[in-house]
């Protein structure tokens, strides 16, 4: 089947071709003029009918059209159970990131409310939890963080005078911008930058619905996800420690963060407050032990113990009525006011700051956001919507900045939650705002005693899942070594770098894994099963067969300019013939034999010639013909597809011919539009190796009989 010029494959050999042979035609494809297509689509977008209107708002909206199907009797105690036990689980836990993204308590349950609420207008996933989520808080802190110190908030904390501006102004330590921002305290200060970065995040994430880039994503693997978190627990243990110990110590940003806080924290580790530490590791005494009861039996239990929800009630009225803070000087978390505040839009003037930071965030935020919404899909049988679920989480983040919150996405443990408590569709999202609502309304103020270092302790709990990770990486190096130096990579990086950095180098890393991976690839020789057509790698199976003459070559990569020069030098090691070489060594014992001719030394030419020819060609003379099996080659490139017309040219010239086989639609496009099938007539294209085998040994039958009738 020799390919013609428009690459239809058909037998064009000089003798019929062997019986069984598959002739197909490709279609034709219409060609459609870039211009047309424009304009098709264009039409399509922009028309506009009823039908197509109403369809726009189902898409956008989902709980349009789930909602009305909503079987009542089947799924409300299910929604309302597992709805009312991960409220309860999410106040202490909001209150406690609140923290560690750099803000007040009370913006912690304001952000769970509003996030719980859209996503279930927006959302096409029946179980995640849309909210906040501890890696995402970290990063929201650490921007926090830099902006509050690049504005002079450290400078006014440290000299104790937070509202005297003006010593700082006539000290020429802020630039006039600078001071104009300080028109509020630090905690306004901090709540502003935070709703900017979430608005920020929040449009990046729409945008990246709109254009359809959700294949960014791709680029996270789940070993770069899973080191990227455990790194980032790294980040937020260290920032707690402090809050364990009753420290006040500076806040250090920027690269190895981590390391100068740890060294703050060996610096004062002598002004340790005692009632903060004692009541710590009390905590942790009960915290930790109850948790791994709920691992244990969780299939037991209808729901988890809220075992976080007494400890924060306990520790709030021990410190309440055992006066803590006027005794010992323990830190709490003041004063929590109840309902909301007026919407607030955020700063435009410090997007430019933020705006990298932003990014990362959002990232970070839909990845996990769409990479939990498929797996709980996959898993009770249903579809959901990549592109809609990130215009879900992007407008989780724009519309809450105008109401003080900060950047929310799926969290893992409290899906987990509502999946194991019966959940079964959004509504579960509606009863979780619900119990906030309540807090906010009514509760909150009640939590004015509450030690930070409980807080602290809650968060680190929560952080056992990732550091978890250490205990599989035996398991991981077993199973994939690169996937778990891309996991080691990304972890040290992130907890020791920056969190930031150590996603960019994360990327970075796994990306170059990509690289050498395609750079030096698989490759082997196959071999046929007996009694069938199928071909298989010699290195791995035993007992394969092989026909004389022809050696099946199978290349596991694309053929690009990455690889170009590792497809060819393996091609001619496992065949066991470097055309390159034996054409040079003929050309070498032609000249000798023209040079020895010329001395007159006929019979010493021959003996030479006959030695020569034997030597070189004793591989060549019993190999006949190679076999390239192309069903792993996704594409070749123009590199690639002159490497390749190169093999075919060299063997051609020592006389042994190259065949193809299952090439798919991009390879032989490729082919097409490179001319190969039009310059190169010697390749021809089949569509399984074991056709190229039966034509390769039809050709040299026909060969060998031609060369007999000639002698004859």
């Amino acid at each position: 089947m020799k390919s013609n010029d428009n690459g239809n494959t058909k037998a064009t050999h000089r003798c019929p071709h062997p019986p069984g042979t598959v002739l197909l035609e490709e279609k034709e494809e219409k060609s459609i003029s870039l211009q047309t297509k424009v304009v098709e689509k264009l039409k399509k977008t922009c028309s506009c009918s009823p039908n197509k209107a109403k369809d726009m708002l189902f898409s956008f909206l989902p709980v349009l059209q789930w909602l009305p199907q909503y079987k009542l009797k089947e799924n409300i105690l299910g929604d309302a159970m597992s709805g009312l036990i991960v409220g309860i689980l999410l106040v202490p836990q909001s209150i406690a990131y609140s923290l560690l993204a750099s803000q007040e308590p009370i913006y912690g349950l304001y952000t769970s409310f509003f996030a719980c609420i859209i996503y279930f207008l927006m959302g096409t996933s029946k179980h995640i939890h849309v909210g906040i989520f501890g890696v995402l808080c970290l990063m929201v802190g650490e921007v926090v963080d830099r902006e509050l110190q690049a504005a002079g908030y450290d400078i006014l904390e440290n000299q104790g005078s937070e509202s005297s501006i003006d010593a700082l102004v006539g000290n020429q330590t802020l630039d006039v911008n600078q001071t104009l921002r300080m028109t509020c305290d630090r905690s306004c200060y901090a709540i502003t930058v935070g709703v900017t970065v979430t608005f920020m995040a929040g449009v990046y994430q729409v945008l990246m619905g709109f254009l359809q880039v959700g294949f960014v994503s791709v680029y996270l693997s789940d070993s770069l996800l899973s080191g990227f978190a455990t790194g980032a627990s790294f980040t937020i243990l260290t920032s707690q420690i402090k809050y364990l110990l009753g420290l006040s110590i500076p806040r250090a940003n920027g690269i190895g963060s981590s390391v100068y806080t740890w060294i703050y924290i060996f610096q004062k580790i002598h002004l340790t407050n005692i009632c903060d530490l004692v009541t710590s590791i009390v905590c942790l005494l009960v915290l930790i032990p109850t948790k791994e009861l709920n691992e244990c039996f969780k299939s037991k239990l209808k729901a988890p113990i809220p075992v976080e929800l007494f400890v924060v009630v306990g520790a709030t009225l021990a410190s309440h009525f055992g006066h803590l803070k006027e005794k010992y000087g323990s830190s709490i978390a003041g004063e929590i006011p109840t309902g909301f505040l007026m919407p607030k839009p955020p700063e435009w003037s410090l997007i430019p700051n933020i705006a990298l930071g932003a990014l990362s965030i959002a990232i970070i935020g839909f990845a996990i956001t769409v990479s939990l919404s498929e797996m709980f899909a996959k898993k009770h049988g249903y579809e959901v919507k990549a592109n809609q679920e990130m215009y879900a989480i992007g407008f989780c983040n724009i519309i809450p900045s105008f109401f003080h919150c900060f950047t929310t996405s799926a969290a893992l443990a409290k899906t987990l939650v509502k999946e194991s408590t019966g959940c079964k569709t959004q509504i579960s999202g509606i009863m979780t705002s619900l119990v906030i609502l309540l807090v906010l309304l009514v509760i909150a103020p009640l939590f004015y005693s509450l030690q930070k270092c409980v807080l602290g302790v809650v968060t680190i709990v929560n952080l056992r899942g990732a550091l978890r990770k250490f205990l599989d990486l035996p398991r991981m190096w077993r199973v994939n070594k690169v996937d778990t130096a891309i996991w080691l990579v990304t972890m040290f990086s992130s907890a020791l770098i920056s969190t930031e950095l150590g996603l960019l180098s994360g990327i970075a890393f796994s990306m170059f894994c990509v690289i050498v991976r395609s750079q030096k690839p698989g490759s082997t020789l196959l071999g046929r099963v007996e009694a069938s057509e199928v071909y298989e790698s010699m290195t791995i199976y035993k007992d394969l067969n092989t026909t004389k003459g022809i050696k099946v070559f199978r290349f596991e990569a694309p053929i690009y300019y990455v690889n170009k020069q590792c497809f060819k030098s393996t091609l001619y090691k496992l065949s066991g013939v470097d055309p390159v070489s034996v054409a040079s060594a003929k050309r070498k014992a032609a000249k000798k034999k023209e040079m020895l001719q010329k001395q007159e030394s006929i019979k010493e030419t021959n003996i030479i010639e006959l030695e020569t020819v034997q030597w070189m060609y004793k591989e060549p003379v019993s190999l006949h013909s190679i076999v390239i099996d192309c069903s792993a080659i996704q594409f070749i490139d123009t590199a690639g597809l002159i490497t390749l017309k190169e093999i075919l040219k060299d063997y051609n010239d020592i006389g042994i011919r190259v065949l193809l086989a299952q090439c798919n639609k991009s390879v032989r496009n490729s082919l097409r539009n490179g001319d190969f099938f039009k310059k190169e007539e010697g390749t021809v294209v089949f569509y399984s190796i074991h056709q190229a085998v039966q034509f390769a040994l039809y050709e040299q039958e026909q060969e060998d009989a031609c060369v007999n009738g000639s002698a004859v």
